[in-house]
C-alpha cells in the first residue's frame, strides 16, 4: 500500500506526538467543492422583536375583536341585562324563552336554512359552470370573467339598493320591461316573493365570488390528467366528473365554507330592503332588533347570537369532517 510522503496515510488522524509543521498534525484537507456545515441559525433581538410584532399585533387584535365580544355574548346569554343597569344571572331562561315563547325565533331559522340551501344548490354549482365554461377558452372569456365578478367587489348592502331599483313595485327595472304598469307586482312588499327576490340578488354576487375560486382551481389542474383520461377514452363531461372535479377537493372545502358563512351571516341586505320584516327575518336581524332595538335586551340578543353561532359551527365542522374522512379514503 503506498504510503504518503512523510510516512502517513492520507484520511489518517494524526498520531499524538508529530512534529509540528509535519503534514499529519495539520490533519486531512476538506474535500474541495464542499462547503462547511453551519450550525442552527440563531435569532437575534432585532428577529425576535420583528415576530413579536408581526405575530403579536394580529393575535391580540383577533382576540380583542373577535374572540372577546364572542366569549362576552355566550357569558351574557345567560343573563339579563339592558346595557345600562345591573347584569344580573338568569341561567338557561333566555333559550327557553327563545325556543318556546319567542314566534320570530323559527321563521328566521328557516329563512336561514333556506339561504343555505339556495346558495348552496343553485348558486354554487352555477358559479362551477360559469368557472367551466371559461375555462374552455371561449371568446372574451376576459369580459366575462369581469363581468361576473364586478358583483363580488360590492357590499350586500349595495346589492339590497340595486335590488330596491330592479323589483320596485312602481318604478322597479323588472315590472317596465314585463309591461305590468297596470297591475304592478310588489316583488319587494309581497312576503310570499320577496325573500326570493332577495336570494337572487344575493346569488348573484355569490356566483361570481364562487366562479373565481373555482376557475383558479381549474387553471391549476395539470393538463397531464386530461390528456391521459383523453386517451383512455374518456368524453369531455366524463374527464371534468371523474378526473378533473376530485382535483378540486381543496377548492370544494373553501367554497362550502364560504357558502354556509354567507347564508347564515346575512344581514346588510335585507336591512337594506325593509329591515329584515315582512317577509325577510333573519337570524342577524333578531339579534340586532333586541340589542339595540327600542327595549335593549343584551342577554336575549347575545342568546339568539350564540343560536346563530352554533348553527355555522355545527355546518362548517360537519362538512370539514366529511371532506377529511374522504381525503384519507382516498
Amino acid at each position: 500500500m503506498p504510503s504518503h510522503p512523510g510516512g502517513d496515510t492520507p484520511g489518517l488522524r494524526p498520531t499524538a506526538g508529530a512534529p509540528p509543521g509535519h503534514p499529519a498534525a495539520a490533519g486531512p484537507a476538506p474535500p474541495r467543492g464542499r462547503s462547511r456545515r453551519r450550525g442552527p441559525r440563531r435569532f437575534s433581538r432585532r428577529d425576535l422583536a420583528v415576530l413579536t410584532v408581526l405575530l403579536g399585533i394580529p393575535i391580540l387584535l383577533d382576540l380583542v375583536i373577535i374572540w372577546g365580544p364572542a366569549l362576552a355574548s355566550v357569558a351574557l346569554s345567560f343573563t339579563s341585562w339592558d346595557g345600562i343597569g345591573d347584569i344580573s344571572w338568569v341561567g338557561t331562561r333566555n333559550y327557553e324563552t327563545l325556543f318556546t315563547a319567542y314566534p320570530a325565533f323559527w321563521p328566521a331559522a328557516r329563512h336561514n336554512l333556506l339561504w343555505l340551501a339556495f346558495l348552496g344548490l343553485i348558486a354554487t354549482p352555477f358559479g362551477l359552470l360559469l368557472a367551466a365554461l371559461i375555462d374552455r377558452g371561449v371568446r372574451f372569456s376576459r369580459f366575462y370573467q369581469s363581468a361576473l365578478y364586478m358583483p363580488v367587489v360590492l357590499s350586500l348592502a349595495v346589492v339590497g339598493f340595486i335590488a330596491q331599483l330592479v323589483f320596485s313595485r312602481d318604478q322597479g327595472a323588472l315590472n317596465a320591461i314585463i309591461g305590468d304598469t297596470a297591475h304592478p307586482t310588489d316583488w319587494l312588499g309581497d312576503p310570499d316573493l320577496n325573500l326570493w327576490m332577495i336570494l337572487l340578488a344575493a346569488a348573484w354576487r355569490h356566483t361570481g365570488y364562487v366562479m373565481i375560486l373555482y376557475l383558479a382551481g381549474l387553471k391549476a389542474v395539470d393538463p397531464v390528467l386530461k390528456e391521459a383520461a383523453a386517451i383512455d377514452g374518456a368524453s369531455e363531461t366524463q374527464t371534468f366528473f371523474r378526473v378533473v372535479l376530485p382535483t378540486l377537493r381543496p377548492v370544494h372545502v373553501i367554497v362550502g365554507v364560504i357558502t354556509v358563512i354567507e347564508a347564515l351571516r346575512a344581514f346588510d341586505i335585507v336591512y337594506a330592503v325593509n329591515k329584515g320584516r315582512n317577509g325577510l327575518e333573519l337570524l342577524s336581524v333578531l339579534v340586532t332588533d333586541n340589542i339595540i332595538g327600542e327595549a335593549s335586551r343584551i342577554g336575549f340578543g347575545s342568546a339568539i347570537a350564540v343560536v346563530l353561532l352554533l348553527f355555522s359551527l355545527g355546518f362548517v365542522i360537519t362538512f370539514l369532517v366529511q371532506e377529511i374522512r374522504g381525503e384519507r379514503d382516498r
